[in-house]
């Protein structure tokens, strides 16, 4: 998508009409009733917001590119993922964090797809999760 782009959803149907037809004085039918707009600045915070809290990072350590394939939103997000220290790995610690980073990365596709697809209406199709670095963690013991 260029920057200047949008996605455009449907407006669902309101209690008022929106034209009204002069003749009846009733709904106009046939016409649309308007529409929405998703500028891509917004569904780059929405995907970076929904990738960093799938992930366990921050937001603005997320980067996204969006493309469109005939209509179907195509994701790619650039993350660092948190995992727990090397020490720890031995304790159990990594199936207490999600399980190894690969699964948790599968998990977070799937995750960012249906939750971007929830939040703005738009179709997700490929949801492509690129790890860029780890920020490791100290589990913190129970007192």
């Amino acid at each position: 998508m260029t920057p200047a782009a949008t996605t455009v959803a449907a407006r669902p149907g309101t209690a008022r009409p929106a034209t009204v037809d002069p003749a009846t004085g009733g709904p106009a039918s046939g016409r649309e009733r308007g529409r929405n707009r998703i500028t891509t600045k917004a569904l780059n915070r929405v995907v970076a917001a929904v990738t960093a809290d799938a992930l366990g990072v921050k937001a603005s350590r997320v980067g996204v590119e969006l493309a469109d394939e005939n209509g179907i939103l195509v994701l790619t997000v650039t993350t660092p993922i948190r995992v727990v220290s090397l020490g720890r790995v031995r304790d159990g610690a990594v199936a207490r964090s999600g399980g190894s980073v690969v699964e948790r990365a599968a998990r977070a596709q799937e995750t960012i797809r249906d939750r971007v697809n929830e939040i703005t209406g738009s179709a997700v199709g490929r949801v492509t999760v690129r790890l860029s670095g780890a920020d490791i963690q100290e589990e913190e013991r129970v007192r």
